[in-house]
């Protein structure tokens, strides 16, 4: 299973540098199922693979003059804020055991674990569904709806502090549609706004755990290079022509772990 997991490593980069968002969503599930991890662990680690895999794929857009600081800037301070508080405080604070039903148990494990597969449908829809935004020129004054970009930036924050995924699809529109950003440029940014709040929300909660730095590195060194892989296959394939078909594979998975952890708990 380990054998696997690092190979599923692989393609989470790989997924990242063909479609530029939506793979860092399969690194929960990789950690849980296949390296057997507890949930708050798993989504810890993949806060601190998902940040240093986004960190090293925005270079790229960096060198491309494709990244706006002051939207990462204004996006990124409260959903730094959001991811930081939650992985600190909320998690530690969230109980054991919800509520009980007969046998039936709905414990912190559960809810995490329900709760990314709702936002793996979510992801799902926003990769299979094509949604064309007004496209902005390089050119155009920059406007900021500065409510709606922290209402955004903290909804988005605590939503990564729980489950540990990046929110790449929730970002990318909003950084269109509310600080009008062409979409090249929403993506390069995007990938910053991630890697900072990712790597933050992992600082919020390693002092309180033993985390194990050579398996969380090895890990992260295979996400890496996938990525590497992606975007040099991105070359040769369209990655547009691609997000559907995964967009179908992150909904399939989404249902199975809905599903089996509420009708099989505790099994993996």
């Amino acid at each position: 299973m380990e054998i696997a997991g690092y190979i599923a490593s692989v393609f989470i980069g790989i997924a990242l540098g063909l479609i530029g968002g939506g793979g860092s969503i399969l690194t929960v599930p990789v950690l849980y199922y296949l390296f057997g991890l507890d949930t708050v662990t798993a989504t810890g680690y993949s806060l601190f693979i998902v940040g240093i895999t986004s960190a090293f794929s925005s270079v790229s857009y960096f060198r491309r003059q494709l990244v706006d600081i002051k939207t990462a800037v204004i996006f990124g301070i409260p959903s730094i804020i959001a991811v930081f508080a939650t992985r600190a405080w909320l998690v530690p604070a969230l109980p054991d055991l919800f509520f009980s039903i007969g046998e039936f148990q709905f414990t912190k494990n559960l809810f995490m674990l329900t709760l990314f597969a709702i936002l793996m449908i979510a992801a799902s829809y926003s990769m299979i569904k094509k949604v064309k935004f007004k496209e902005e020129s390089d050119t155009a004054v920059r406007t900021f709806n500065y409510p709606m970009i922290i209402i955004e930036g903290l909804v988005v924050g605590s939503l990564t502090g729980l489950v540990g995924a990046g929110g790449g699809f929730l970002i990318i529109p909003a950084l269109v549609i509310l600080s009008k950003l062409p979409m090249k440029m929403a993506v390069g940014t995007s990938l910053v706004i991630i890697a900072a709040k990712s790597l933050i929300g992992f600082i919020g909660e390693s002092h309180q755990s033993n985390t194990d730095w050579k398996f969380l590195l090895l890990v992260s060194v295979f996400a890496i290079a996938g990525g590497f892989m992606g975007i040099a296959l991105s070359k040769r394939i369209d990655g547009k022509k691609l997000k559907p078909a995964f967009g179908y594979f992150i909904l399939i998975m989404g249902i199975y772990i809905l599903v089996k952890e509420l009708a099989f708990p505790g099994v993996k």
